[in-house]
């Protein structure tokens, strides 16, 4: 089954996850091109991604608040095709990645939603809700079926 629009949103937001939690600066923070941070070497894009989530970590909530939402717009203009491909270039680098590089990027995704606000984590969960209101009957069941069942 191909994935719908959304489900293809909801991949390029997870693949730009550890981009847009956390941020403290007076101008705004940038959102970085998805397509182009595929295309990164592994070290480079690691350095850059530590580089973004230390700002992020320094922001206010409402700046973090602002990245997410321009980093949703960035990637919701994008094509369908586009999103594809980002979906398909994330995928590869996932099932490139060691056992430990996943265990590693796991926890610090764990680490960065402790650390958020409880309003922080009300948003975030208010956003994927409706990601997934938005998703097909068909859709959810095959995201129900890839995602590891609740402890």
């Amino acid at each position: 089954m191909r994935p719908s629009r959304r489900t293809a949103a909801r991949w390029a937001l997870a693949a730009a996850a550890g981009v847009w939690l956390g941020m403290a600066h007076a101008a705004p923070i940038e959102v970085p091109d998805p397509a182009i941070w595929t295309q990164l070497a592994p070290d480079e894009l690691a350095r850059r991604r530590a580089e973004l989530q230390q700002r992020l970590e320094q922001a206010t909530p409402r700046e973090r608040q602002d990245f997410r939402q321009a980093l949703k717009l960035k990637l919701e203009a994008m094509t369908p095709k586009q999103r594809q491909a980002l979906i398909g270039q994330t995928r590869e680098q996932w099932q490139q990645m060691s056992a430990d590089d996943r265990q590693r990027l796991a926890e610090e995704r764990r680490a960065r939603l402790q650390a958020m606000t409880p309003e922080e984590r009300r948003q975030l969960l208010q956003q994927r809700r409706e990601i997934l209101e938005k998703l097909s009957p068909e859709d959810r069941a095959a995201l129900r079926q890839k995602l590891p069942a609740a402890p």
